[in-house]
């Protein structure tokens, strides 16, 4: 049972109700993050996420963690290029004092100076530490080889020069001009009536001030560029990216099979050939992330330095053939219940299911529909795939990006 309320603030509200179940899992999602910064911000979303833990106008940042530990709750958060999330997970029996946790830190938090002071050296080093982590360093690198230095090309963590100059001001300030009413969705999902539900998102959220939202603009373009970063380490990191389509297009879920096929899983062309047949790599494979206005399906893979440019020419070939070749039978109606499956997998787990209701409503103002999606998926065709890998993999448009103990960058 699915239900959507708005609030008289504006905030929407979307309540999955799953009965059987022990638990429920509570987000507060916005539609903000590093696609939506200004180069003097760049990182601050991924920051005030950070500062809404550390304290609040009636509870200290050690206060906050204790009080959920002591219902045995569960509470996170993250940040994205599009969408910022707060979320905890309670037994049913203590949902609305979670809730009531989880607002305070959204709705109150004070951002103590001291405690900026040490928050920022805690990200920093959260950078250092994606900056040790070559495979996230490549994807980091790729994103900019793929869209410039701003926008969906920003990194979500920023850069330490920035996060350290950030002060109390500019987070409220940008708090309140991202964390608008229309921009906010408040999910559910688990063993909770939506009765309750509605009852303590309108009691926490129901007096916020229905002030519009000023749209930012993104201006998306593809600068199909090269990055590379000589790291003293011993495997060499590859990535590849080619602009596909956006979230709502027709052809996603052919181009999701697509990806399935040749990347997306221990049966996928790029594992069996980079991996299986020659050896190359002990990580290599595809994904595909979809925004408002764009897309991109890329490739990535971790191998020895001598061997980098024959496991990017092994890549390279794979996905011609795929594109020469097309995909069979067999490899389309796998790759379609694998994208079957994994969407029945989510629809039992109430983490993915707030994910996945709260950010649909989010970014299209409507509510996901299962029959609908599984009906979609179903009617794909092989020859809906073919199209797909028809219409991607323009080397004329590539971007890549690779990390390594090398003299030089991977070219293809």
């Amino acid at each position: 049972m699915i239900t959507t309320k708005t609030l008289k603030s504006g905030v929407r509200l979307i309540v999955k109700e799953m009965e059987g179940l022990l638990s429920v899992t509570m987000g507060v999602l916005v539609g903000t993050g590093a696609a939506y910064e200004r180069d003097d911000e760049d990182g601050i979303s991924h920051f005030i996420e950070h500062m809404q833990f550390k304290g609040t106008k009636t509870r200290t940042a050690f206060q906050i963690s204790d009080a959920f530990d002591a219902l045995g709750a569960q509470i996170n958060a993250f940040t994205g290029k599009d969408l910022t999330c707060y979320y905890a997970k309670s037994t049913s029996d203590h949902t609305a004092e979670a809730f009531a946790l989880l607002s305070d830190l959204f709705l109150e938090s004070t951002f103590p100076e001291e405690e900026m002071e040490r928050e920022k050296g805690v990200v920093v080093e959260e950078i250092n530490m994606d900056e040790d982590s070559a495979e996230d360093l490549c994807l980091d690198l790729l994103a900019r080889a793929t869209f410039g230095a701003r926008n969906y090309g920003r990194n979500i963590l920023g850069t330490a020069k920035n996060v350290r100059s950030f002060t109390r001001e500019a987070l409220f300030r940008y708090k309140a001009e991202r964390y608008r009413p229309e921009n906010i969705v408040i999910s559910f999902a688990g063993n909770v009536s939506p009765a309750l539900a509605e009852e303590l998102a309108e009691k926490y959220f129901g007096g916020l001030s229905a002030e519009p939202l000023v749209p930012r603009e993104k201006e998306i373009g593809f600068v199909c560029g090269n990055e590379f970063r000589k790291k003293q380490i011993e495997q060499a990191h590859f990535a590849l990216s080619f602009p596909s389509v956006e979230r709502e297009n027709a052809s996603f879920h052919a181009v999701q099979v697509m990806n399935t096929v040749l990347g997306g899983s221990m049966s996928s062309r790029l594992f069996q050939r980079v991996r299986e047949e020659l050896g190359l790599a002990y990580s290599v494979y595809s994904y595909t992330s979809h925004y408002a206005e764009t897309g991109v399906v890329a490739v990535y893979a971790g191998v020895n330095p001598e061997k980098a440019d024959e496991a990017a020419a092994a890549v390279v070939e794979t996905i011609e053939r795929l594109k020469r070749e097309g995909i069979t039978e067999e490899e389309f109606l796998r790759g379609r219940e694998q994208m079957k499956s994994g969407s029945v997998f989510a629809q039992e787990n109430t983490s993915s299911q707030m994910l996945l209701y709260g950010k649909h409503l989010l970014y299209t103002g409507k509510v996901y529909d299962f029959e609908t999606r599984m009906a979609e998926i179903s009617a794909l065709t092989r020859e809906d795939v073919m199209d797909a890998i028809g219409q991607s993999f323009d080397f004329s448009r590539v971007a890549v990006a690779s990390v390594g103990n090398r003299d030089k960058g991977i070219t293809l």
